[in-house]
This record gives C-alpha cells, sequence and structure tokens, in this order.
C-alpha cells in the first residue's frame, strides 16, 4: 500500500491570507526569519487578521537561513511559555522548517534532537497546537511537505527530518508574499522548485499520483522562472512560481528526493552555500549520472519537447546569473583546499542522507565524490 499525504487545507491565489480572520482557536505564535515579512507589512496583517478572530498572537523572530539546532529549542521554550494552539510559520522555507521542529519540542520536551533524526522517528503531534504554514518565498514548499532542514553547527551537517506528523495542517500560498522577494532569492528559490520537481519525478518511489503533480511544476517554472526573475511585479508570474513550488512539494514530500538534495544539504552544511544555489549548480551534473539508471528524463524530455534537460537548465542558470560550479560562486568563499579537505567527509555524509536511498540506480561514495569534484571543477 501506499498513502499520499497534504495539507487539510490550501488556501491560494491572491489575497488568500485574510483566510486567517475565520480561525478558531485563543493563541497563536507567529514564527518567523528576519525582518522582511516585517518590513513589508506582513507581520503586522497575519496580527490584524488574528485580532479580529479574538486569538491573541506573539511573534518569535529571527530564525536564520539555516535554521540551527539551538533556535529550534528556543523557540520551542517560548512555545512552552505562551502555550499556543495555533503554531504560524511566516516566511522563507527556513522559518517554516524551523517551527516545524519547534512544534514537535513544544509537544513532547522530553525529546532530543537526535532522537527525530532517524525517519518516522517523530511521535504524534497536535497534543497541544495545530500548524499553519504561510511561504514568502516559491522554493522549499515547506508549507506542503513532510521534511524539515535543521542545521547542526558543531559538525556542520544539514539533517533532512521527515515525518508525516509535520505536514501542516493549513497551507496560504498568496502571491503577493513573494512579489517582495529580490531577484536572486527569486532564482535561487525557483531552481529549489526545479530540483524538487524533477527528483520526484525520477525518484524510485514516485506513482501515478506524484508523476503528474512533478512534471506541471517542472513545465510552470521553465515557463515563468524568467519573468518572475526579471519583473518581480508580475502577478502571474509569481503565482504560477508560488503554484509550482506547492505541487513539487505535494510530489517530493510523498515519494521523496535523490542525490541533488543530498550533496546540497552536506556542502551547504560544510561552506553555508544557499540551499536552492546549490541544487542548480548540482542538477545538470546529476541529471547527467542518472541518465545511467533511468528513461524517465527522456519522458520529461519529449514532454517539454527539448532535447536535453541538462542543456537546458545549465541555459537556464546562465539567465539567472547562477554559476557552473561551485568554484565560481561569490557568496561564500570555497577555496579549492578547503574543498578537498572536507571532500571525503562531505561525500560519506552525502552517502548516507536519506535522500540517497529514492536516487535511481545504486550510487556509492565514490560516484558522490565524482559529482561533487565535477561541480566544483566543471567537469562533464
Amino acid at each position: 500500500m501506499t498513502t499520499f499525504k497534504i495539507p487539510e487545507t490550501i488556501h491560494f491565489g491572491e489575497n488568500s491570507l485574510a483566510t486567517l480572520a475565520s480561525l478558531s482557536g485563543t493563541k497563536a505564535i507567529i514564527v518567523t526569519g528576519g525582518s522582511s515579512m516585517k518590513k513589508f507589512g506582513f507581520i503586522s496583517q497575519v496580527q490584524q487578521l488574528l485580532n479580529e478572530a479574538k486569538i491573541d498572537s506573539i511573534v518569535f523572530d529571527g530564525v536564520e537561513p539555516n535554521p540551527s539546532v539551538q533556535t529550534v529549542i528556543k523557540g520551542a521554550q517560548a512555545m512552552h511559555d505562551f502555550a499556543p494552539d495555533w503554531i504560524i510559520a511566516i516566511g522563507g522555507g527556513s522559518a517554516i522548517d524551523a517551527a516545524k521542529i519547534m512544534w514537535c519540542f513544544y509537544e513532547h520536551p522530553h525529546l532530543s534532537f537526535e532522537d527525530i533524526v532517524p525517519v518516522g522517528s517523530m511521535p504524534a503531534l497536535r497534543n497541544k497546537a495545530k500548524f499553519i504554514a504561510i511561504p514568502s518565498t516559491s522554493g522549499t514548499a515547506s508549507e506542503i511537505t513532510a521534511f524539515s532542514v535543521i542545521t547542526d553547527l558543531e559538525n556542520h551537517i544539514k539533517y533532512p527530518i521527515v515525518s508525516t506528523h509535520i505536514v501542516p495542517d493549513i497551507a496560504i500560498i498568496d502571491p503577493i508574499l513573494p512579489t517582495t522577494m529580490p531577484a536572486y532569492i527569486t532564482a535561487n528559490t525557483g531552481m529549489d522548485v526545479m530540483a524538487h520537481a524533477l527528483e520526484a519525478f525520477v525518484s524510485i518511489a514516485a506513482n501515478d499520483y506524484s508523476d503528474p503533480l512533478a512534471m506541471r511544476a517542472i513545465k510552470l517554472v521553465f515557463e515563468n522562472i524568467e519573468t518572475a526573475y526579471q519583473q518581480g511585479n508580475d502577478l502571474q508570474a509569481r503565482t504560477n512560481m508560488h503554484n509550482a513550488s506547492a505541487l513539487a512539494g505535494m510530489a517530493f514530500s510523498n515519494v521523496s528526493l535523490g542525490l541533488v538534495h543530498s550533496l546540497a544539504h552536506k556542502i551547504g552544511g560544510e561552506f553555508g552555500v544557499t540551499h536552492g544555489l546549490a541544487n542548480a549548480i548540482l542538477l545538470p551534473y546529476i541529471i547527467s549520472y542518472n541518465k545511467q539508471s533511468t528513461n524517465k528524463y527522456a519522458e520529461l524530455e519529449q514532454y517539454l519537447n527539448i532535447s536535453s534537460i541538462e542543456d537546458e537548465l545549465r541555459a537556464l542558470n546562465a539567465k539567472l546569473s547562477i554559476p557552473l560550479t561551485f568554484k565560481e560562486i561569490t557568496e561564500v568563499d570555497i577555496t579549492e583546499v578547503q574543498f578537498n579537505t572536507v571532500l571525503d567527509r562531505m561525500s560519506e555524509n552525502a552517502f548516507n542522507d536519506p535522500c540517497t536511498l529514492t536516487n535511481p540506480g545504486s550510487p556509492t561514495i565514490t560516484d558522490i565524490k565524482n559529482i561533487y569534484h565535477q561541480s566544483f571543477f566543471g567537469t562533464k
């Protein structure tokens, strides 16, 4: 038997944020990241809507781009002190990911982070609160998924936490929020959507429910990401990208991902490379590797009427000012010496990442090391 799980309720389209005014409850904690949601007025708008619903609210902010175990524990304590019956995460995927695990420790304060790392180990939630996710980026699809990625700062490892219990109760997918994204974030998060959809489509767990969602998401990204990148206020492009993110999330949350995410998690943990940027760089190299083990890319190429999806992705990256190799990135400085120093450890950690289990074929640590090498230096 196979199970397909998505949020119980998805509100989408312009002004869907207004549905918060019809909530029933008493207290809500709003979890967010830096200052952008406050700066653009979305936090005050959420609090006003909750006030209309007669729900008291507080804000926990400051979730970092790569949310840490320490931040999760701090947020769980804030929840324990306030005792909300609604947890509302608003912002990028990091805020939503962090809030999910805060929720777990709020409901089960006796657990340690290590207790929930194994897939499926998290106990049931919703004993104290329900969860609403409101994404401001069209990327992680954390508002849809059973996934959260948390960083262990001491060991420099990003851990994907997987549990059906952390699928939000309500997702609010309002395209007004991502219109505030800078162009480079639009590019990086948009290519994260592409990676989600492509990896879900070729996952060894893919099925008749996930494939149509993944295919539609891939088409929407190819057709809309460049416009969203160049014309951030184009609401139609933003709507299509926001919907693509959610569709890809429905697919990968149920069939998992593959080597792109395994390798991105680990190079991100080692060097702080933005997740979507890492995915964008890795995609062409890993697709070339995976084509040895699956014919599904050929099916996609026929659907999209293209001859090589790797070449199309390289061309798309160029249009989005995304470099072809990790050696060329400017957001962090990775020297050749630094890269080679951690390559063996990083490759082994990527091999042990849960996403590797659903990649086509039987990748080895040596294969992963070769892909890292190719994606750093640019060899095909």
